[in-house]
């Protein structure tokens, strides 16, 4: 009988563990290995309407970036990714900041030598990620860190992500803030006038003979309308819906809608403005200023009557949405379009299409054609065409109305064995991209990228 009895125990027993065995799900980890991705870029741009000297004279610019991305499986559930870069810039159009500083004589065609024809600018973003049991549930929170010559910034935001309908439908909300500081950095003769009081025998303009329009010697140079900023934050706030549903096996759509507000110091202290309705004052060659409004003339440079100006809020919304088809084996098509309107006065388009073509078992290729236009801030006038009695005043071409063509190719290389090796290090893929960006304002530019993703053995 005590045999029977402890048989019945050790059964019941048993039973409860398997049935407890029975009830555990596998669970699959979110990232199964630590990943590391090695970025670069190389852009380069062309055209004759520099914002810096009120919208002429050269926008060249070069940029070279590099970026590290790290994400760690902490657990079966959460992941740690880290994303670290610095850009360094040269810069024809910004050198202008000062001029004056070139032995060549100052002119807004060509670079100065000075201190802000380069600069360097780093950030770091930190985001931690968690995936629920049944990973119908994605949180994220991040931050980062990002500075530059002429100012700083702070952001942090986090986001959720729900997964329905056996993961056929996603919806996701995010949200961000990013708190800015200027250093502000003024044109160098408003600079100058500000810490001179107004004595053009003083400072820089001990060494500059100042001409009128006429071509006259004068010194009735006399910028009222400029102060420096008191205000020197800015502050961004946006949130972020998406909606994403697979639609067939071959087809999946995603809308989108964003909502941003800035609040603070909007303009840019660097960038010049040119008032039509007050009289013009150059340095440089007399004998060529008469010309010089009519003209593309290299030899004297217009001292600036203000900087640019911009109300201290906008709002920004863009909706959109992208359409991904599978045809076969061989061809993807990727769809993109959006709609973006601000309280500026702007309204732009933007559709491209993108159609990867696997062309073997590792290769990928990326043609690709991007498409926009908008029309033109309110406070938006070409070089010397506002009046000193507007209230808001730029002559940034990245506010104008203008249309833009992008054609685009890639070249992907896929390893999903990651039989190469580099230390402990895996490759998995290897991407190339290349663009070229044309605006019919007769701004030129190519980007170049390669990036390099591995696995941690």
């Amino acid at each position: 009988m005590k045999n029977l009895i402890v048989i019945i125990i050790l059964f019941s027993f048993g039973r409860i563990a398997a049935q407890q065995d029975s009830t555990t799900v596998y669970k699959k980890r979110v990232l199964e290995t630590t990943e590391v991705d090695f970025l670069t870029s190389y852009y380069s741009q062309d055209g004759n309407n520099a914002s810096v000297t009120g919208g002429i004279g050269t926008e060249e610019l070069t940029d070279l970036t590099g970026t590290i991305v790290v994400s760690m499986p902490m657990n079966d559930d959460d992941v740690l990714t880290v994303d670290a870069g610095i850009s360094a810039y040269t810069s024809a159009s910004s050198s202008n900041t000062d001029p004056f500083d070139d032995s060549d004589g100052a002119t807004p065609w060509s670079a100065s030598s000075g201190a802000s024809a380069s600069d360097v600018w780093a950030n770091i973003n930190v985001d931690y990620s968690h995936s629920s049991d049944d990973r119908n549930t994605i949180w994220n929170a991040d931050a980062s860190l990002a500075s530059e010559y002429d100012y700083f910034s702070l952001g942090f935001g986090g986001g959720l992500t729900k997964l329905f309908n056996e993961k056929n439908t996603t919806l996701g909300v995010s949200a961000k803030i990013y708190l800015d500081t200027w250093n502000p950095v003024y044109p160098i003769e408003l600079r100058q006038f500000e810490s001179n009081n107004g004595d053009l025998n003083q400072g820089l303009f001990r060494n500059l003979i100042i001409f009128d329009q006429n071509g006259n010697t004068s010194t009735a140079w006399n910028p009222a309308n400029y102060q420096s900023i008191q205000d020197e934050s800015r502050n961004t706030y946006s949130l972020s819906l998406s909606f994403s549903q697979i639609l067939s096996k071959n087809a999946q759509i995603s809308i989108f809608a964003d909502i941003v507000s800035q609040q603070g110091w909007l303009a840019n202290p660097l960038q010049r403005v040119y008032f039509g309705d007050v009289d013009n004052y150059y340095v440089g060659n007399a004998s060529s200023i008469p010309n010089y409004t009519n003209s593309s003339n290299t030899d004297v440079f217009h001292l600036a009557d203000d900087i640019e100006r911009l109300p201290d809020n906008r709002l920004k919304i863009p909706i959109g949405f992208r359409l991904h088809y599978y045809l076969n084996e061989v061809f993807t098509v990727r769809t993109y379009y959006r709609y973006y309107f601000d309280d500026w006065g702007i309204r732009s388009n933007t559709a491209s299409i993108e159609v990867p073509i696997k062309i073997s078992s590792k290769f990928t290729v990326y043609p690709s054609y991007r498409f926009y236009n908008q029309t033109e801030a309110d406070y938006f006038a070409p070089y010397d065409k506002h009046l000193s009695t507007d209230q808001f005043y730029t002559s940034d071409y990245d506010l104008s109305k203008f249309s833009a063509n992008q054609y685009g190719f890639g070249i992907s290389y896929t390893d999903i064995f990651s039989s190469a090796h580099i230390w402990k290090l895996g490759l998995k893929s290897i991407d190339f991209r290349y663009n070229n960006y044309q605006r019919n304002t007769g701004l030129s530019a190519n980007y170049f990228g390669l990036g390099f993703k591995f696995i941690m053995d």
